[in-house]
């Protein structure tokens, strides 16, 4: 039996449209043991999203996964029927939406949506469920739980919607929660509360977390390991103290650089300059090379191998390509010259 929960291999997910076909995602894998928090990070438009909708098998059209594996405790999910899915999401795995404001339904209450996700995915009665779901608004951080619960969405604040979508996630005890930007268009404080609720959560119900977000920054303190994406494609991978103190492709150096911190307090931060990739008409090599200031002429024309950098560190990058060839060569020559 395989130490991961769930693992996906080499997924590649493409959007079929009248201008061509858009590769969102090309080639992406990474495996998550229970317990586990992996982090996934990148821009607008680098796959992340249709990443999750992917493994949830809730792409809309024209978007279809092409190839690759999804392994969930061994199961193939890309070989279930729609039925079947259906009684995996939520049960087995559940996504948290970035909008929680259009993910509720506003003609119905708070309370009936989380009962009808309970009364579906377990043998609960009614009456069972709603108290249920009274405890899980409770275990969420909602005062007045038997009050809210019979209030509408647009009676609730932005934290509070987003704290009731967590709740909703959490409702049949999942294996998985995936957090697709949990704390968008909430303000800082706030955004901190959503994040330290879901690590309580995690740690305490001992669940898996994907969590999703452009920011490294929301990140920094909750996950174990981090994988960073662009234009559809894995940059970096490793722990978070491999992506935050030792990062080895350009354009993770270039999103830690765009984060305002303390230590930058009066200092101008610097943007990655250039356009996100255009997924119709990317480039043969590095899709990252025509925004990279330290780019070769390899760069462009070839894309690079991932590159083992030590424990589980890794990346695709020409550079450390090139370093790992220097180091081979001098290798090599202090050998010969020993044995002279």
């Amino acid at each position: 039996m395989s130490e991961y929960l769930l693992e996906v291999k080499d997924l590649r997910t493409s959007f079929f449209t009248e201008a061509g076909e858009v590769k969102a995602v090309d080639g992406v894998s990474f495996t998550l043991k229970p317990g586990e928090v992996l982090g996934i990070v990148g821009e607008s438009g680098s796959g992340k999203s249709v990443t999750a909708y992917s493994i949830m098998q809730i792409l809309q059209y024209p978007g279809k996964v092409v190839g690759g594996e999804i392994l969930l405790n061994g199961q193939n999910l890309l070989d279930l029927s729609e039925k079947e899915m259906r009684s995996i999401r939520g049960d087995k795995i559940s996504l948290i939406f970035q909008d929680s404001m259009t993910s509720l339904n506003p003609v119905f209450t708070v309370g009936n949506q989380l009962v009808e996700a309970i009364l579906l995915h377990t043998d609960r009665t009614r009456e069972e469920a709603w108290a249920h779901a009274e405890k899980l608004l409770s275990l969420v951080g909602i005062n007045e739980p038997n009050r809210r619960i019979k209030q509408y969405p647009f009676e609730f604040s932005g934290g509070m919607r987003q704290r009731a979508m967590i709740a909703m996630a959490l409702a049949c005890e999942p294996d998985i929660l995936v957090a697709d930007e949990p704390t968008t268009a909430l303000d800082v404080t706030i955004q901190a509360q959503i994040l330290d609720l879901i690590q309580d959560l995690q740690k305490k119900l001992g669940m898996a977390v994907i969590m999703i977000t452009h920011d490294l920054g929301v990140i920094a303190q909750i996950c174990d390991d981090i994988i960073v994406m662009y234009a559809g494609h894995v940059c970096e991978r490793g722990t978070a103290d491999d992506i935050f103190y030792n990062p080895r492709h350009a354009y993770t150096r270039g999103l830690l650089q765009s984060i305002p911190t303390e230590a930058k307090t009066g200092e101008r931060l610097i943007p990655i300059s250039g356009q996100p990739a255009d997924l119709l008409h990317l480039p043969p090599g590095c899709p990252f090379a025509p925004r990279c200031t330290e780019a070769m002429q390899i760069c462009l024309s070839e894309r690079p191998e991932e590159v083992y950098l030590g424990g589980n560190h890794y990346a695709s990058c020409w550079l450390n390509i090139r370093d790992e060839l220097k180091a081979l060569k001098s290798t090599k020559a202090e050998a010969k010259g020993q044995d002279q």
